[in-house]
């Protein structure tokens, strides 16, 4: 089968997995596979100090940082196992496992954000493999960022932490690896924006890269999703309590345009059609109508769901009649984007958005290439496994094609499963049995040491 017309078909789809090589396309099936049963994994936060200076792509730098980071499972003797996952937008070092309290139990909702994926038995499974979860530079969940001070003033750095690229957190990572005494990994992986790290990583250190795993991830971003991240951005400093990035020191927190940020970043995580399952036009709160039975000849089973002009009166099914009010909640898709729009201001930074979407905007490895991506590639010789989802229409199968088209025209070897996946770019973090079943056989097969 030609290459090029598969990659121009619209997907395929489990249970067939296509390995995609420079001899082509071979179709094999996911199973058998070797699965063990999990036990509870607990994690352990960690934070490394580095004392050096980072250079950055801006032409700016960063001293005397701290990178927060978890590892799971243990190094092999040969250094030989180590695998390291990026982190997408909000996400963090904790990758997987559980925290526990002062009394040895496990804390509620401590999961880490891939626990699906990675630990004992899992498709990254922590009794083979040494896993590394690292937190990005300019984050906000330890790792020094925004809300840290800065050496140089002692005044917490706001908005005069330096902006940092894609290519600036895998220098520092590598770093890490260093310290941590790893100087090959047998795998990086990441989805979304932790893709594109894990695509950075094959660039910037080929030879420290023996497999990388780029899931729901694109080689940049298009015009429409640059878009979505100004409009985001633009939401938090137009916010009254930005103060130029500086809330800080005015005790504030710019919540509103965190808010709306977060509302407009989660529409784009989800797809129409779970959307509609989930709550189609549902009312919030639908207003009570009486129904004069009498009049209209209704019997009971009419009257729960009589019709008057355009409102339907259904209460069973959330649909009634509307408040006619521009501020309060009407549908309840309007109050889970609130309640996911409140509950992220709470613990994220206002500074960090901005860092890491910007972030997300500037990687372009085939920018240095006048746009050629096999050519940006030329120097990737790891081989790899992509995964797209086919309702993923942020970071749209499409995308994936073209990092496999040109790694395909540097004779790469590459493995590509498009997932039939109902949950829009979200699904890289659900879970999916097909889904963990390809990154499950890919690690056994191919990745094992």
């Amino acid at each position: 089968m030609n290459p090029d017309s598969l990659l121009a078909m619209p997907g395929f789809l489990l249970p067939l997995r296509f390995t995609v090589s420079s001899t082509g396309f071979v179709p094999f099936t996911v199973g058998p596979l070797t699965v063990s049963f999990p036990s509870v994994l607990v994690a352990t936060p960690k934070s490394m100090h580095f004392a050096e200076v980072l250079p950055l792509r801006s032409g700016a730098s960063i001293r005397a940082y701290d990178l927060s980071y978890e590892t799971y499972g243990e190094l092999n003797a040969d250094k030989s196992n180590a695998v390291l996952i990026c982190h997408a937008l909000n996400a963090s070092h904790h990758v997987a496992g559980v925290y526990l309290d002062a009394d040895g139990g496990v804390m509620a909702k401590s999961e880490g954000w891939w626990d699906t994926m990675i630990g004992p038995g899992k498709p990254v499974d922590t009794n083979r493999f040494f896993v590394i979860g690292v937190n990005n530079l300019g984050s906000c969940f330890g790792s020094t960022g925004p809300m840290q001070v800065n050496p140089d003033t002692n005044a917490i750095y706001g908005a005069d932490f330096p902006v940092v690229t894609v290519q600036d957190w895998v220098s520092a990572q590598a770093r890490l690896l260093d310290a941590l005494g790893v100087q090959t990994l047998a795998a990086v992986m990441g989805g979304s924006l932790g893709g594109m790290q894990a695509l950075a990583w094959t660039l910037q250190y080929p030879e420290r890269v023996r497999h990388a795993a780029v899931v729901a991830s694109a080689p940049n971003l298009t015009a429409e999703n640059i878009a979505f991240n100004e409009v985001a951005r633009r939401a938090i400093v137009t916010d009254p309590d930005f103060h130029g990035g500086h809330f800080y020191q005015h005790g504030v927190l710019p919540k509103r345009g965190l808010r709306i940020a977060r509302m407009i970043g989660h529409i784009t995580y989800l797809s129409d059609d779970v959307m509609n399952d989930k709550f189609g036009r549902q009312l919030r709160q639908p207003v009570a109508q009486k129904v004069d039975i009498g009049e209209s000849g209704a019997g009971p089973e009419q009257a729960s769901s009589a019709f008057q002009g355009d409102r339907v009166v259904n209460e069973e099914k959330g649909v009634g009649v509307f408040k006619y009010s521009t501020q309060d909640v009407e549908f309840e898709i309007e109050s889970y984007l609130r309640y996911q729009g409140d509950k992220f201001a709470e613990y994220f930074d206002a500074n960090t958005y901005l860092l890491i979407t910007r972030a997300l905007d500037y990687f372009d490895p085939a920018g240095e290439f006048g746009g050629d991506l096999s050519r940006a590639l030329a120097k990737a010789s790891a081989k790899f496994l992509l995964v797209s989802f086919t309702t993923d229409w942020r970071f749209a199968p499409a995308r994936s094609r073209e990092i496999v088209k040109a790694l395909l025209d540097n004779q790469r070897d590459v493995s590509y499963a498009e997932i039939d996946a109902p949950h829009g770019h979200d699904a890289f973090l659900l879970d999916d049995a097909r889904y963990l079943g390809v990154v499950r056989s890919y690690f056994q097969s191919k990745v094992a040491v």
